[in-house]
């Protein structure tokens, strides 16, 4: 068996910055412990398998050690491959996934995703997040992650967390956050026990990103950037129980996944 295979920099404007996620393109199903095994193998932070199905596509996404809901840097790398690499589709593109509908739009150089929002809830932070980061936050609030909220730039660019602390928590992963400097705002994102210790550019944790600093700064359209060390910008528009992510992305590899 021959699969096409891309790797994609998502939320990047130039090779080998943002996110990079593998796209595969499959004719039916396979196992999903191949999937998983295909996954591990890439070793990257998320590997995309999408089939054609009727007018649309369905999608999956896959850390080396799970199956995961959403995620985003790996939708916009699959719109991607099918719009520019492809040209399967044009202009548009839907995708059915564990996370319901989810549609990519060419503008321009930008791909704008239409994910689900989720506005993160105060609560009381446990002593494992606490210790995890090593730095007590202005406050923590949780939707499918962890959200700690810091006073400016430089604290969450400082931070050095204990991943295994991380690890142990409940939730999906670990995101901090802090007002901008040339941007609305700042974030990272720690997944361990997904096996990402550090996500380069997390496009489903602005779905919480999003909401929380519409409210606090009084606008719906922002900018976020995610200061990794590969970083990327994603810019984020609130509507109502959906928010809009955009950002570029461009192929950096292409070949032929082998399975005889």
């Amino acid at each position: 068996m021959r699969i096409p295979w891309y790797q994609v920099d998502a939320f990047a404007c130039q090779p080998f910055s943002g996110n990079p996620a593998a796209v595969c393109w499959l004719d039916s199903w396979l196992p999903d412990f191949t999937l998983q095994a295909i996954a591990e193998e890439n070793n990257l932070a998320e590997t995309a398998f999408f089939v054609q199905s009727g007018q649309g596509f369905e999608l999956r996404w896959f850390t080396p050690v799970a199956e995961v809901d959403l995620c985003g840097h790996a939708t916009l790398a699959t719109a991607h491959v099918l719009l520019r690499e492809l040209q399967l589709v044009a202009g548009a593109v839907e995708f059915q996934t564990r996370s319901g509908r989810l549609g990519v739009v060419l503008r321009g150089e930008l791909l704008v995703m239409d994910f689900p929002a989720e506005l993160p809830k105060p609560c009381a932070p446990p002593e494992a997040l606490l210790q995890g980061l090593g730095r007590l936050p202005d406050e923590v609030l949780v939707a499918s992650d962890y959200l700690a909220v810091f006073p400016d730039a430089p604290s969450v660019r400082a931070l050095v967390p204990d991943l295994s602390k991380l690890a142990s928590l409940g939730y999906r992963g670990v995101c901090v956050t802090a007002p901008g400097e040339e941007t609305d705002f700042i974030s990272r994102f720690f997944a361990p026990k997904l096996g990402v210790p550090e996500d380069p550019v997390t496009g489903s944790a602005h779905c919480q990103l999003a909401p929380y600093w519409a409210a606090r700064l009084g606008k719906t359209a922002l900018k976020g950037f995610q200061a990794s060390r590969r970083g990327g910008e994603v810019g984020c528009e609130l509507q109502g129980d959906r928010v809009l992510l955009s950002g570029q992305a461009c192929t950096v590899l292409e070949g032929t996944l082998r399975l005889d």
